[in-house]
């Protein structure tokens, strides 16, 4: 089973998909409600198997400026996993954790919201992992979040590289969340392929 491809992904691990992609969003709006102390609603995450190249244009164009957040999987499973969100959203988010304290003008983020973004990063990630692991009974370690700000093309040639390695598509989850603003979050999981046999595996699916 190491040699399958991403192609060869039935409809039923698709709808596992879904299920760990509906869990996990979730998981990290009960998360992200009680650090801003607010009611988070969300809407049913749409998970799509994607184009690597595709990505972009669904962000709203490889020019929007995202904030990215890249970290390493280890463990029972291995690849890596991205968190991004549009530059406006992820300053409301800081913006509303810490309360308009230490919050800085315009769009650039100061060294205390870029601690806070990491934190809320870090929340909404091991919500997923979290998720998956509870699932699939494996153990998932995640690394130090990475993060950045640059025009989603850039952040997403990172991964590609890599990515480039296993296929030409990737799981996307997006996750449309608002207090009484609206915030399009996306999740992307690169598991290597090897990864993906032990998750069905581990899900009965092979």
């Amino acid at each position: 089973m190491g040699d399958m491809s991403l192609d060869q992904v039935s409809e039923n691990y698709m709808d596992v998909l879904k299920e760990i992609g509906n869990i996990g969003a979730g998981n990290a709006m009960t998360a992200l409600a009680q650090m801003m102390q607010c009611k988070v609603d969300m809407t049913v995450p749409q998970v799509k198997l994607l184009e690597f190249n595709e990505v972009g244009t669904i962000m709203g164009g490889e020019e929007q400026v995202m904030v990215g957040i890249y970290l390493a999987v280890e463990g029972d499973i291995t690849g890596s996993i991205m968190f991004l969100v549009e530059r406006g959203s992820a300053k409301h988010l800081v913006n509303k954790i810490m309360m308009g304290y230490g919050v800085s003008e315009g769009d650039d983020f100061n060294e205390m919201e870029m601690s806070a973004m990491k934190e809320v990063s870090n929340i909404i990630t091991g919500a997923y992992l979290n998720s998956l692991s509870t699932l699939t009974n494996m153990k998932i370690y995640p690394s130090p979040p990475d993060l950045t700000m640059d025009m989603a093309g850039a952040i997403l040639s990172v991964p590609a590289i890599e990515f480039g390695a296993i296929g030409d598509k990737l799981l996307l989850i997006q996750s449309q969340f608002y207090d009484e603003v609206e915030i399009n979050g996306y999740f992307i999981l690169i598991p290597d392929l090897e990864s993906y046999s032990k998750i069905l595996a581990s899900l009965g699916m092979i």
